[in-house]
């Protein structure tokens, strides 16, 4: 029966394929399989704008996961048949990427055809329900009717994903107890809350405009889905994750004790970090950056003019509520300052900048046990922000601020965003594609471009950067140790405390992702050190004719892509650079910007000078290799590359001891409120 739907299938595409040409038929195949997605993943569709699937939810049945597994292999059947030199480059590439993508799915599916964590305390429904309300539109009759239906397909929804975790508490594959403690407790909160909490929330303030009397139904039929169907709902599956999933649960941590894991875990680590690296090789690499890293952390504390030792200055950091905001709007403001000085400086490191604006919002209690910030893309009924995390202000220090502004908004995933949202000449699939290895490490190099955007500019903030980096360092080290290597949780947290300034909580938050979320986390390290090495090859090829501008549109200009696809695709641009052909013009749903200050930009990332009006334009620094060796491994290392990103030691050389402590006590006055006083940054 399968053999015979291949054949319809390829015989199908024949078909089309006659009738509209390679191009037309690799376009209405990406339009099928994007529609059936959104059908699909219909939370997917409302977090797009994508309102046409509002009143649905996800099918978590067994049969349903089965149906998509099918799908899938019959998109890359069909893919696989175009005939691909009837296709412009662009249209090329967009077939690659289908058909990485879905070779990609299989790859995982291979091993276990359903998610292996649907839900753990991490992730689940406790997060995506008031998430997903939180994400839909409120202002109309039909709003209000696709919000109820929602609530009522929740029984069903449940009733799947009791199925699925049965299934795998039979053959194996269940998620670690220690990522399911805490997970009875969010439920029975998200459900005793619903009414008063963020789910029940439209029912609150249902706009004027509708008529009285079917406001009048539509909160009762909304007090009823409430009580009648999402309620008991979430009571059934707080039994049944108490009485039966958790003390079923494996007591391993990592995924390699999963059937098949250790291969399961190479697997998820090649696709998230976009790398051929082994466990092993990546978990060597992130021991050499936390090294690297460290030493440049001491150097940084010394700037400030503190005296200690690193854990004592982490200690006075993270201690002295005066380098902290006051209330939560101070730590919003101070966030609004930092994205918009980066803003003011884009142009000189970028051509085309996105029309899109970016805010600032809070996420107040129920964000207590979730990141500092994260990022928001805007849709067609939503403006994108950078939400930060106001529960726990008090943890959250000033000198943390500029470097998950540069993450987040700019230049970092806002801008790669909503440059990829304005590409429109592009399928959506592209428009819309996320690739962790791509997107966190452009946003994780994108901190590193602080300095040339006036920010990082004072101690304590390039001290901040640099915890920043170690903590992406040790990601390396801890999420293949747990996984690949059998760390316990206390190991990793110790690891954590020891070589990040983070307050102890949040290492604790840390560590239970990596546990829930195997590999994600080597995303951001390893996909900055491929950018980096993939800017330093391009300014070694061109020398003076760099152009940092040109290199971050080429880098963008074709949305996420995964890494292997990314570097073919910036060697084909560096060769058109060095044969020079005329230049593009930016796409009209973008604005040209401003011709730059300087010529280029080449320089690495360094400790910045006090306070110079814009960052130096240097030559790059060159890479420091691995030691050299035949073996692939290291070559594949050499390739990765490990670029020393560290402060200038010219620079530190010829700062002395009065113009250090001048400089801390003008920063230590900046961070107090500009309240002269008493140098608070020394320690006995």
């Amino acid at each position: 029966m399968r053999r015979l739907f291949s054949l319809l299938v390829l015989l199908t595409a024949l078909f089309h394929g006659l009738a509209q040409g390679a191009p037309g038929q690799a376009a209405a195949l990406f339009e099928r399989d994007w529609e059936w997605r959104l059908q699909t993943f219909p939370e997917y569709a409302t977090s797009i704008g994508e309102r046409r699937y509002n009143d649905r939810l996800f099918d978590t049945s067994p049969a349903a996961a089965r149906a998509r597994r099918e799908h899938i292999k019959a998109m890359l059947d069909e893919a696989r048949a175009i005939e691909r030199t009837g296709l412009s480059a662009q249209e090329r590439l967009s077939l690659d990427l289908f058909v990485f993508d879905k070779e990609r799915q299989l790859g995982r599916l291979a091993f276990y055809p359903y998610d292996p964590q649907p839900i753990t305390a991490w992730d689940g429904l406790h997060v995506r329900l008031p998430r997903l309300v939180a994400q839909m539109p409120f202002t109309s009759e039909e709003d209000y009717r696709n919000y109820i239906a929602r609530l009522n397909a929740l029984p069903a929804h449940v009733d799947g994903l009791i199925e699925q975790l049965r299934e795998g508490m039979r053959s194996g594959w269940t998620a670690p107890q220690a990522s399911l403690q805490a997970l009875p407790e969010l439920l029975r909160t998200l459900r005793e809350e619903l009414a008063e909490g963020p789910v029940g929330a439209p029912l609150r303030r249902m706009p004027a405009a509708i008529d009285a009397g079917v406001r009048a139904e539509l909160l009762a039929a909304g007090n009823a889905a409430l009580r009648d169907a999402a309620a008991p709902a979430l009571r059934k599956l707080e039994d049944f994750v108490r009485r039966e999933y958790v003390p079923a649960a494996r007591t391993t941590l990592g995924a390699s004790s999963l059937p098949g894991g250790a291969g399961y875990y190479a697997l998820l680590a090649r696709q998230a970090g976009g790398t051929d690296l082994t466990p092993s090789e990546l978990h060597a690499l992130g021991l050499k950056e936390v090294a690297r890293i460290r030493a440049a952390m001491m150097e940084a504390m010394r700037r400030t003019g503190f005296r200690g030792t690193l854990a004592q200055f982490s200690v006075f950091a993270r201690g002295d509520r005066r380098l902290f905001a006051p209330h939560a709007e101070a730590l919003l403001a101070r966030y609004r300052r930092s994205i918009d000085r980066s803003r003011e400086r884009l142009p000189q490191l970028f051509g085309t900048l996105p029309r899109e604006e970016i805010g600032v919002k809070p996420l107040g209690v129920e964000g207590a046990g979730q990141v500092a910030a994260y990022y928001e893309a805007g849709t067609l009924d939503r403006s994108a922000a950078l939400v930060v995390n106001t529960a726990r202000p008090g943890s959250h220090p000033l000198w943390e601020v500029e470097t998950p502004a540069l993450h987040e908004a700019l230049p970092g995933h806002h801008l790669q965003v909503a440059r990829a949202h304005a590409l429109r000449e592009l399928p959506a699939f592209r428009r819309h594609a996320r690739d962790d290895a791509f997107g966190e490490g452009w946003a994780t190099y994108a901190e590193s471009l602080g300095p040339e955007l006036g920010l990082l500019r004072d101690p304590f903030s390039w001290f901040g950067y640099l915890n920043d980096d170690m903590l992406r360092a040790a990601r390396l080290v801890i999420d293949t140790g747990i996984h690949a290597f059998g760390w316990s949780r206390r190991q990793a947290i110790d690891y954590l405390n020891g070589n990040t300034a983070n307050a102890l909580l949040d290492n604790e938050v840390e560590v239970d992702r990596y546990i829930a979320q195997p590999a994600q986390a080597l995303s951001y390290k390893s996909g900055q050190l491929r950018i980096r090495a993939l800017r330093e090859k391009a300014a070694a090829a061109l020398g003076p004719r760099f152009d940092l501008r040109r290199f971050h549109d080429a880098l963008l200009d074709k949305g996420a892509l995964p890494l292997p696809l990314l570097e073919r695709e910036m060697d084909a641009w560096l060769a058109g650079e060095l044969a020079p052909a005329p230049a593009t013009q930016p796409a009209e749903t973008d604005k040209p910007a401003a011709a730059p200050a300087t010529a280029s930009a080449t320089a690495p990332v360094t400790a910045p000078a006090a306070a110079p009006a814009k960052a130096p334009a240097t030559a790059p620094r060159s890479v420091t290799p691995p030691s050299r060796s035949s073996s692939p491994a290291a070559a594949r290392l050499r390739r990765l590359g490990t670029s020393r990103f560290g402060p200038d030691e010219a620079g530190r050389k010829s700062t002395g001891r009065r113009r250090v402590r001048r400089i801390s006590v003008n920063l230590c006055t900046t961070l107090l409120a500009g309240k002269e006083r008493k140098h608070p940054c020394r320690t006995n």
